[in-house]
């Protein structure tokens, strides 16, 4: 089935199963081939994810109590699980933190966060530009893959996803270490004892 505008991508490209996602004619005002995943991630990024991430948001201190008594447990009260029984629980959390550590010298830039005032990283937030996972396509309804062409297309979204949610995130000329912060954002864990590597859309300085 071939979509011919980007408003029908948009929109079918996360409420109707069946349908694939496939590239549009070209753009009427430049003359340039469009991009569905870029428009997919422009047009629900802000006005769906983050609410839907916000709306099941657990509190990371609460989802690592809730661990300590399994992991299946928890994922079953909070989480989704991508890949049947052998995948990951994919979480959408939030918190406040003390920023204890940032390296943002590499490319995979991070900061490591201290939830509970012991000192210790307790997890850590992607910052970018190079980020890993797909947290935040997979813990939310919003992106089914069966309305996506193949695999190929489906990892594109996870990577737009990232790319998008690094845009909105602190830059290097605001330094976090040492500052207080509030957090959503997604996360997947496979194991009870593996720190959380969290995948924020927002990163905000507590005042």
């Amino acid at each position: 089935m071939k979509i011919t505008t980007l408003v029908a991508v948009s929109l079918l490209a996360v409420s109707v199963s069946g349908c694939k996602l496939v590239k549009t004619n070209k753009d009427d005002a430049t003359g340039a081939a469009a991009d569905p995943i870029a428009e997919l991630v422009e047009t629900t990024f802000d006005a769906k994810l983050v609410p839907a991430l916000s709306q099941k948001a657990v509190d990371l201190t609460q989802l690592r109590d809730a661990i300590k008594s399994g992991l299946d447990k928890a994922g079953e009260s909070h989480g989704v699980r991508v890949g049947g029984a052998g995948g990951g629980w994919n979480f959408a959390v939030k918190g406040t933190a003390n920023v204890i550590n940032e390296n943002r010298a590499s490319k995979a830039a991070v900061a490591d966060i201290d939830i509970d005032g012991d000192g210790k990283a307790d997890a850590t937030l992607q910052l970018g530009p190079v980020v890993k996972g797909s947290a935040l396509r997979d813990t939310t309804a919003l992106y089914d893959f069966s309305t996506f062409r193949d695999q190929i297309e489906y990892a594109r979204l996870g990577r737009a996803l990232n790319d998008k949610a690094v845009s909105k995130l602190p830059t290097v000329d605001t330094p976090l270490k040492g500052k207080k912060i509030n957090f959503l954002g997604a996360v997947v864990i496979r194991s009870a004892t593996e720190q959380p590597l969290i995948m924020p859309v927002s990163i905000e300085v507590a005042q």
